[in-house]
Parts: C-alpha cells; sequence; structure tokens
C-alpha cells in the first residue's frame, strides 16, 4: 500500500483551519483522575463551550446514556456545534489514541492514518478501545485510513509547523516501550513516510511528572511555520531546569531546511505542583489552538500573566483563554491532550 507522503498528503499544522475538533468524553471508573471525576467535569465542560463557539466539537462517547449524560452538562455550549460519536474510549487521552488527520490538494483530501497505541509503554492497561478509536472514527466518517499500527505513536510526542518540519523527544520516542526494534533511522523514516515530514527537530527530555516520558507538547511549540514558543525553567535548583535548558540549546542550534533559524519565544514555568506527593507535569505549552481561540492550562500561579502575554504575542488573531487546570492536571495532561483537530479540506 502507498504511503500517505507517496500519494501526496501531509499533516497540516494546529493553526490552520480545522472542519472540527474531537474529544473523548472521560469515565467515572476510569484511571485518569483517581477521586477527582467529578471535580474535574466543569474543565471538560467549560473546554467544549468554549471550543463550540468557531468550530464543531466531535465527542466520543461509550454509548447513548452517555450522550445523554453529557448534552445534560453542556448547557452554555452552542449544541448545533456539538456532535456525539458512539465510540468507546477506556481514557480521555484523544491526542494520543486519536487519528492523525493528513490532507493533500486533489480527493480525497482527507485520510486519517492509524498508530498503534500502547498506553505510553504498557503503564495503564487496558487500552485497547483506545488503540481501535482511529479505525472507528475514518469508518465513520468514510475516510481512506492509513494502517500503521505496528508502529507506536502518541500525537502528544510530535509537532508539525505543516511546511514540512516536525518537533520530538529522544526520551519518549526513542524509548525501547514504544518501538524497541526500531532505529533513530527507521523511526525518521515512518514519520516523513506517514505524516509528510521532511525534517525532524529531535529535543531530550521532558519535564518532571510526565508519564509520557517526555511528550513535546508539555515543552516546545511550533506557533508559526518558523517560531517556537519553548517552556524554560528559571529556578536552577527545580529538576526541570537542566533538561529545559538542554533543550534550548539544541533550538538554537536548529535550522529549517538546513538554512534558515528557529525564532524562539520563551514560555514560563509554574511553580510545582504536587498532589499526594506526586510532582505534577503542569506546563503552559500544553495550549491547544483552535479557530479563533486558543485555550491555555493556567494554574493559579503568577507566572500565569507571563505566559498569557507570550501567547497573546504568538498568536494575535486569536483570543487566549486561561482555563485553571489544577484539578485537571491531576491526569497528568491538559488541553492539547485532550483534543485531537480534524483540519477542513
Amino acid at each position: 500500500m502507498s504511503t500517505p507522503l507517496e500519494l501526496g498528503y501531509r499533516m497540516p499544522a494546529e493553526w490552520e483551519p480545522h472542519e472540527a475538533t474531537w474529544v473523548s468524553w472521560p469515565h467515572p471508573d476510569g484511571i485518569s483522575f483517581p477521586g477527582h471525576y467529578q471535580r474535574v467535569i466543569p474543565t471538560f465542560v467549560r473546554m467544549v463551550e468554549i471550543l463550540s463557539e468557531s468550530e464543531v466539537v466531535r465527542i466520543n462517547v461509550s454509548h447513548s446514556q452517555q450522550e445523554q449524560t453529557v448534552r445534560s452538562l453542556l448547557k452554555e455550549a452552542d449544541l448545533k456545534h456539538v456532535e456525539f460519536f458512539h465510540i468507546p474510549t477506556n481514557e480521555p487521552w484523544c491526542r494520543d489514541h486519536g487519528p492523525i488527520f493528513v490532507t493533500r490538494n486533489i480527493e480525497p483530501r482527507l485520510a486519517a492514518v492509524d498508530f498503534g497505541y500502547n498506553a505510553w509503554g504498557w503503564k495503564y492497561p487496558p487500552f485497547d478501545l483506545d488503540d481501535a478509536v482511529p479505525g472507528h472514527i475514518a469508518t465513520q466518517l468514510k475516510l481512506p485510513l492509513f494502517d500503521c499500527s505496528e508502529f507506536v505513536l502518541e500525537g502528544g510526542s510530535i509537532d508539525v509547523n505543516g511546511m514540512g518540519a516536525l518537533l520530538t523527544t529522544k526520551s519518549c520516542l526513542l524509548n525501547p516501550n514504544r518501538n524497541p526494534t526500531c532505529s533513530q533511522q527507521q523511526i525518521e523514516d515512518r514519520l516523513k513516510q506517514y505524516l509528510g515530514i521532511r525534517e525532524i527537530l529531535w529535543l531530550g527530555e521532558g519535564i518532571e511528572g510526565d508519564d509520557t516520558d517526555g511528550h513535546v507538547d508539555d515543552i516546545t511549540r511550533f506557533v508559526s511555520g518558523d517560531t517556537v514558543v519553548t517552556a524554560v525553567e528559571e529556578d536552577e535548583n527545580d529538576p526541570n531546569y537542566e533538561p529545559l535548558q538542554s533543550n534550548l540549546e539544541l533550538l538554537y542550534g536548529s535550522e529549517l531546511n538546513g538554512k534558515e533559524q528557529l525564532n524562539i519565544l520563551r514560555l514560563p514555568m509554574p511553580a510545582p505542583l504536587y498532589r499526594n506527593g506526586q510532582r505534577l507535569p503542569a506546563t503552559y505549552a500544553n495550549f491547544f489552538i483552535g479557530n479563533e481561540i486558543v485555550l491555555m492550562p493556567a494554574f493559579a500561579d503568577t507566572h500565569d500573566a507571563w505566559a498569557l502575554s507570550v501567547l497573546k504575542e504568538a498568536f494575535p488573531t486569536r483570543k487566549v483563554v486561561p482555563l485553571d487546570c489544577r484539578e485537571l492536571i491531576w491526569g497528568l495532561g491538559a488541553f492539547h491532550c485532550l483534543t485531537q483537530q480534524q483540519p477542513s479540506v
């Protein structure tokens, strides 16, 4: 079977127009929010309400009863822009278990890629329902589906500029709990063939408390074709200081197309958050870019205003909306982890 690259497909940047944003609704008996399910639901509701103002939100639910429950919660959402799909999931992290959509300029313009999913290296079984999500979505949307399920890749482990460049981390993609038989070159080849990528910018490690082994969407994100925002820790005694400084140096040494320097905007880190003695991966980098808004994680922290100003500079034509994530981050993720954009064609 031909690959997406061979057929002219590419993964668009997140800021390119969306037809919809996908969300997988959590379950009370899930493992993501132990003892805190009811406390995170208001954040899910607000996320959908804000997104539905400017684009369709497509929500995966397990059955009609869950659909009715979610509908009853979305009192302020524009329900004309909310669609429900009866696609069961184990957990709500749609960025990682959902399909990655690719586009091209001839019909069929939109297709989906089904990468393998193993719950970040077999950390949280069962994950069979999550692993099946891309196939179900492609079937219900009647989209071509590229099967790359023998290769494990989570959407949060990569970030693209839509112009052929991809950001990722060695700590995640080269971890033997993902694709132990693949070399770095083989991983690069797979990314290029299935996402329409020309070049890969490798960073080092992620942040403390991140159970994904260092997803790039917690540290560094493209905000335009030649600009990134990257998290920087100011406290030299914080465990995040050295790895984030190292990543910053790697970015300063990187070039696009072998000649163009990256523009780099520094994003602060919030003060450390702990729960039950566990360091949580609180970061402002896990924002989601909607059609007209940017959802920014906030933590009732003195750095919130600084992060907001950086993202306003990065997205001058969008409204940056900070939402309190102090409860949500107990699940070890925020808005980017929970969403997956479906591009317009």
